[in-house]
């Protein structure tokens, strides 16, 4: 019998054959934290009788939830986890760099057959360079600190193959809505999501990270591609000396379930409150009015995502009606946004530009909704008072659809615009 790719890293890393089911100690190969679950896992950590981390050069420290720090609170657990690392001797982190999970792919952070852990669930995005990438608790996170390794469940496998061609203006985050939405929040509770098929084989980088990080969103514990010519050639720029290898599922592996969509017949997807499973063709809620739209986040603030977000725009300008604002996911990214001339373009057309961070899609820093006001967003999540105010809703898009309906003040297809 044949091996999941799961089943391989979980193998190769633990030095002995395992299978999905079974329960294993596995070392750790990176360990993220941040600024808000930072503090609660150091804490932890020392509650275990932690005096120094089991291998600093494993930690990596991201602040991006809120910053520039927004309250005194903020600020003092910045202070505090800024003082572990001097303390500790973490090199790999950083307060300015932008959202963890970007900044992670981006310094090298995760690559094929490593077990990476992030107290975070987004963590799940490092699925798309082949890595088992999963968020985990405080307390998970603390004895990962102590021990440099952690216990496991290794998921069975459900396989995603895609099929087909995007159409005009539909693309990754209008296929993984798609997924989520037949799948259901918790239709994939403790597997593995392994995306394959022509469309996710011909798909970027970052693209393959909007799917992986919505993996979590469908109750998965990893969402993860196969690593290919587009993974390596990635990775060799920002692990230099990195040594290519196979790593994919057996042909005669074992399969949970196996799901097959067709990217062809796609429409533009949204996710309505207050549900991120709750997803719809983008036709069935346009003209719905919007108070807010926001173009960033971990799942789609890359600069794929902006240059979509502008080719919509074009010379347009934004509804005065709608606060627009466009966060890029990283400072690599904002870079190249300006170099290209899209920061200008969204300014020029009546956006808030931000430094590179979480911004709105927590709802703890800015960029909040008020009671009964609507954002537009393309964020990962959509639950009651995830940006702001309880009596406020929250739809979920694609930078497109986002853009599109930012001009015309209602959600609007991306395709008629």
């Amino acid at each position: 019998m044949g091996s999941t790719l799961v089943e391989k890293v979980f193998s190769a890393r633990c030095g002995t054959a395992v299978r999905a089911g079974e329960v294993v100690m596995a070392p750790i190969d990176a360990a993220m934290i941040h600024d808000i679950t930072g503090p609660l896992a150091v804490r932890t950590f020392r509650e275990m009788g932690g005096e120094r981390v089991h291998d600093p050069s494993r930690v990596v420290m991201l602040f991006d939830h809120q910053v520039p720090a927004d309250s005194i609170a903020a600020a003092e657990n910045q202070a505090f986890m800024r003082g572990f690392a001097r303390e500790q001797g973490i090199r790999n982190y950083d307060l300015r760099e932008g959202v963890c999970h970007q900044v992670m792919l981006e310094k090298g952070h995760a690559a094929p057959g490593e077990i990476v852990i992030g107290s975070d669930s987004h963590t799940c995005m490092y699925g798309a360079v082949g890595a088992f990438a999963t968020g985990v608790g405080s307390t998970d996170m603390g004895f990962a600190l102590r021990f440099g390794a952690l216990y496991f469940r290794v998921p069975e496998t459900i396989r995603v193959t895609v099929e087909g061609t995007f159409p005009e203006r539909v693309g990754p985050k209008d296929l993984i809505l798609s997924i989520v939405g037949d799948i259901g929040a918790d239709g994939a509770t403790y597997r593995a999501v392994e995306f394959g098929g022509p469309v996710v084989s011909d798909m970027s980088l970052p693209g393959r990270m909007t799917l992986c990080n919505m993996a979590i969103e469908m109750g998965a514990k990893v969402g993860i591609v196969p690593p290919d010519e587009r993974t390596w050639a990635y990775l060799g720029e920002r692990r230099p000396g990195i040594t290519p290898f196979e790593l994919a599922s057996d042909p005669d592996a074992t399969f949970t379930e196996t799901r097959h969509y067709d990217a062809s017949s796609l429409e533009p997807q949204v996710a309505v409150p207050h549900n991120v499973d709750h997803v719809v063709p983008v036709s069935q809620v346009a003209g719905t009015r919007i108070d807010q739209v926001f173009i960033g986040s971990c799942t789609n603030g890359r600069f794929e995502d902006l240059s979509d977000a502008a080719e919509v725009l074009g010379d347009r300008e934004f509804s005065k009606d709608v606060r627009v604002i466009v966060i890029p996911a990283s400072r690599e990214e904002y870079l190249r946004a300006l170099r290209a001339g899209l920061i200008e373009r969204f300014v020029e057309a009546g956006a808030l530009v931000e430094a590179p961070c979480c911004g709105p899609c927590m709802g703890g820093a800015f960029g909040l909704i008020g009671p009964g006001e609507v954002s537009l967003s393309t964020s990962n999540r959509n639950f009651r008072g995830r940006q702001g105010s309880t009596d406020g809703e929250v739809y979920l898009c694609s930078a497109a659809t986002a853009a599109a309906s930012a001009v015309t003040g209602v959600i609007t297809d991306p395709r008629v615009i």
